[in-house]
């Protein structure tokens, strides 16, 4: 099952919440408060929140005011290299890495091709995913954004009809 791993999840979490600041300097915002504010266990956070400041995503500020800040544009930082940042590479199966030294089945797979295409559009859409994006989003669902997925055809090279 393709998911965020807890690590990319609060990131982005603590991002969007920093976001929602405003671009303007801002009171920074402590882990303990990020924390709270979602119930995110505190020593993970602040792990996480320490890979942000040494990757550039945030600054950090010291003292009893102290706490941190996006360091960049909410609009320049996107999900995909946050998520890299946090956990490395994305990738949807073992045939993506390496020319598919982990699969056995790479010299006869025909799926490969396929799913290469499933994992360049993840990607794509997470490259163009910022946390701007995110700190904008009500939670309302928007059908404009589903990408649309057509059934294969047949060998006879019809299209099949999907039933539920």
């Amino acid at each position: 099952m393709l998911k965020l791993t807890k690590r990319s999840d609060y990131g982005l979490i603590a991002l969007r919440h920093l976001a929602l600041t405003g671009d303007e300097p801002a009171v920074p915002a402590s882990a303990k408060e990020i924390s709270s504010a979602y119930r995110i266990p505190l020593p993970l956070l602040a792990k996480v929140l320490q890979i942000l400041a040494r990757s550039g995503f945030l600054a950090s500020e010291q003292g009893t005011r102290g706490g941190y800040r996006l360091a960049r544009p909410a609009g320049r930082i996107t999900t995909l290299e946050v998520i890299r940042a946090i956990d490395g590479p994305v990738i949807l199966t073992s045939c993506f890495t390496h020319e598919g030294v982990e699969c056995d089945q790479y010299e006869t797979c025909t799926v490969k091709t396929p799913l290469r295409k499933v994992h360049e559009g993840i990607l794509r859409l997470l490259e163009g995913t910022t946390v701007a994006d995110l700190a904008s989003d009500t939670g309302a669902f928007d059908p404009s954004s589903l990408v649309a997925i057509h059934p294969a055809p047949d060998a006879a090279g019809a299209t099949r009809k999907l039933t539920q």
